[in-house]
């Protein structure tokens, strides 16, 4: 039984006990009875607006929860006049102005946070309690190459590419480099905060790609001129003295003549050879801006094949196309373009083992090249240094080679990649 009940209840039981004294009166006092009639009728009145007194709090009190209930911060009471239920009306009154501008700010904060994350250049994916994907930025998207409703609700080793793989591993509240394939650089931070009393996680994915290259490539140049110029200078000097020894051969004897002539070759030919060594990495830091013009990509490869064809005969290393019927002409520089294909095909033919193969692909739209051999795999240790400068997994190797044709491919703004798929099969990647 409610409150209010329970006053009418006692209201209803007090006054029929009184209506039935003040009957007993009717038969020894007609006069008190009436009296008594009065008395009753005054407590009735009185009664019922202390009644209204009392409920109208209570019904301001079950309004106010009902709207609190409906999060409805509008409404606000007028003051009665009774000085305890206007009291109460203007802290009700109060606390919705307050719980309203709240609001208001809240949810200014919570677009705003919105709008910056949408905005974010950098790739934000928020994770549930159980670390699975709630949500992806638009560039998060662009970066797993999906759309967010696709990835809702999926733990993170199901991200698409090398994301599966990487993201899993990121230890809390710390940041990791990740180089998939050798090119593109991210910083990957696992950040905490607090929802609603619980500990959740999202992702934060920057690409340091552009910003790392400039700066390496800066670091690079400046080391190369600086030991260009060196050893030029001494090679020169030392040339110079070289040459001049050999006016002093005809003044010795018959017997030590050769071996002087031969120290002296020697010597001439190991400097030409370091001369040569130092001009490959400067020709790396003096590519220069591509010029180009529209051409026919088939008949490119047809010329790399012609140039490469003996060395594929002699490793016996079988060559095979899978051309697309119509490629559009492509705007390049054809010069700085076949010395992107020559690397990357010899690079293919030397992975490779006899009896192997290397596969030239071409596709129409987009225009697409894709050059694949199954050869030695590509390790993901290797994958991450594959495009540093001065690092080779050969022997004898310089490590310009994947160099130059890095700095080439970006500055045609060709996008490409070079590794190894799940069947085995390496493949570099060249869309146009």
């Amino acid at each position: 039984m409610t409150l209010r009940n329970k006053f009418i209840l006692a209201a209803v039981l007090l006054h029929v006990a009184l209506v039935v004294l003040a009957w007993q009166l009717l038969d020894y006092n007609k006069w008190l009875f009436v009296a008594a009639e009065v008395l009753i009728a005054s407590s009735i009145f009185l009664t019922s607006k202390l009644y209204t007194s009392f409920v109208r709090p209570l019904n301001l009190i079950a309004a106010g929860i009902e709207s609190i209930k409906d999060r409805d911060f509008s409404i606000k009471f007028m003051e009665t006049g009774q000085k305890e239920v206007d009291q109460l009306i203007s802290v009700y009154n109060q606390m919705m102005d307050e719980l309203r501008q709240e609001r208001v700010v809240q949810t200014e904060k919570h677009f705003l946070l919105e709008r910056l994350i949408e905005a974010s250049p950098s790739g934000i994916i928020l994770l549930d309690t159980h670390d699975r994907v709630a949500g992806l930025n638009p560039a998060a998207a662009t970066l797993l190459q999906t759309s967010g409703k696709n990835m809702v609700g999926k733990p993170l080793t199901e991200l698409p590419h090398h994301w599966g793989n990487s993201l899993p591993k990121l230890p809390k509240d710390e940041q990791r480099i990740i180089r998939p394939n050798g090119i593109q650089t991210y910083r990957c931070r696992k950040i905490r905060f607090l929802d609603r009393g619980y500990h959740r996680y999202f992702i934060l994915v920057e690409e340091l790609t552009q910003e790392l290259l400039e700066k390496e490539r800066n670091a690079y140049e400046k080391l190369i001129r600086m030991m260009s110029h060196e050893i030029n200078n001494s090679i020169g000097a030392v040339n110079s003295i070289l040459n001049s020894f050999s006016y002093f051969a005809p003044q010795l004897n018959e017997d030590t003549r050769p071996d002087f002539d031969e120290a002296l070759q020697v010597c001439i030919t190991r400097n030409q050879n370091l001369a040569g060594f130092m001009a490959n990495f400067a020709n790396v830091v003096r590519i220069p801006p591509p010029t180009k013009h529209e051409t026919d990509l088939h008949q490119l490869l047809q010329s790399i094949h012609r140039l490469m064809l003996p060395s594929f005969e002699r490793k016996q290393v079988c060559w095979q196309w899978d051309l697309a019927e119509a490629v559009p002409p492509i705007a390049m520089d054809v010069q700085q373009m076949e010395q992107v294909l020559i690397n990357v095909v010899k690079n293919a033919l030397e992975a490779t083992e006899p009896e192997g193969w290397v596969k030239v692909q071409t596709i129409a739209s987009p225009p697409q090249l894709l050059i694949q051999d199954n050869g030695q795999a590509i390790s993901p240790e290797v994958q991450e240094k594959l495009f540093s400068p001065f690092f080779s997994t050969k022997a004898n190797g310089q490590g310009i080679g994947l160099t130059m044709v890095r700095e080439i491919l970006l500055h045609h703004g060709f996008r490409f990649t070079l590794q190894t798929g799940p069947d085995g099969v390496t493949t570099f990647h060249i869309q146009f």
